[in-house]
């Protein structure tokens, strides 16, 4: 006789990059549309989660929805490099079978998450880079648009600023050189899923790629143990390899998951005074959101349907 174990209650959580500092920085209708956007976000992929649909599917939604918002810095409103141009990274994850796809430096799919997807479904290549990714999502099909479609004159005022800082040897804020979009989920069937994408930072070097597009850096997920999308420095996320090493940390020293992530934050991250966020779900969906900058655009969809969307410290 076989015995039917009962679907779990999916969850699913999202952060809009971190380092979202003065509440002067945006009006208050833009804050407000900011947040309904994040809440558009997890809408689109628990309602996948919530008709059984695969932790996968709903990182993805999750993450199109933030790319096509002009407000984080990803898809449309992604950050301009040195030469003003726009060159989109991203990846996704399936904890389930540790398949994953990526991108990096690409100039022209309209959803970088998409492709990522795509090309986890084809598993090899598993990460295409530059003019071959935008070509290979051409031929597949995929929507692709023209630089000028990625550009927001918000983009336009931060090279100009970063540009401005290099030129009087100022430091820029979090908030001017650099933001991340991602999304972690545990769907109905216990499956785990993380997705990350990026326009990089603001006056990068032509040609970077950060961590967004790393398996094991920005974004990692294994069933059992956890799902991870980081945003910040990307360098130093790859350099400590954050995603796995949080759930290795899990895994083989039996931590938490919010001591696994506060933990490798506080390592890797605070000695040097960088900016960085972490957001990771557990296998039971308890969700963590971790930064260490003033803010970070985050929400969540929980176990038992509630929904909680802030930027700053002091929404908790």
């Amino acid at each position: 006789m076989s015995i039917l174990m009962p679907a779990r209650r999916p969850v699913i959580a999202l952060h809009g990059g971190c380092g979202v500092m003065s509440r002067a920085l945006l009006s208050e209708d833009e804050w407000a549309d900011a947040r309904a956007d994040i809440r558009n976000a997890l809408e689109a992929g628990y309602v996948i989660l919530s008709n059984g649909g695969s932790a996968v599917a709903a990182v993805e939604a999750c993450v199109v929805v933030l790319e096509d918002s002009p407000h984080f810095n990803a898809g449309h409103g992604a950050a301009l490099n040195a030469a003003a141009e726009h060159e989109l990274d991203a990846s996704i994850m399936d904890g389930a079978t540790a398949i994953a796809g990526a991108v990096a430096a690409a100039r022209a799919v309209r959803n970088p998450v998409r492709l990522a997807r795509l090309l986890m479904t084809r598993n090899i290549p598993m990460m295409l880079a530059g003019p071959a990714a935008d070509d290979y999502a051409t031929e597949q099909g995929l929507e692709t648009m023209p630089q000028s479609y990625f550009t927001t004159p918000r983009r336009v005022q931060a090279l100009e600023a970063m540009r401005a800082h290099n030129r009087l040897g100022t430091f820029a804020s979090e908030s001017e050189k650099h933001g991340t979009v991602g999304a972690v989920a545990l769907d109905c069937n216990g499956n785990l899923a993380a997705a990350t994408s990026t326009g990089g930072f603001t006056n990068k070097a032509v040609g970077r790629v950060g961590d967004s597009a790393i398996i094991g850096a920005g974004t990692y997920a294994k069933n059992g143990v956890c799902a991870v999308s980081c945003t910040g420095q990307g360098e130093y996320f790859i350099r400590h390899v954050v995603g796995h090493e949080i759930a290795a940390r899990v895994q083989y020293e039996g931590r938490s998951v919010a001591d696994a992530v506060r933990s490798v934050l506080a390592e890797a991250f605070n000695p040097y005074g960088i900016g960085g966020g972490i957001i990771a779900v557990d296998p039971a969906g308890s969700v963590t959101a971790e930064f260490n900058t003033e803010g970070m655009f985050r929400g969540w969809i929980d176990a038992a349907g509630d929904v909680f969307v802030a930027t700053h410290k002091d929404d908790d």
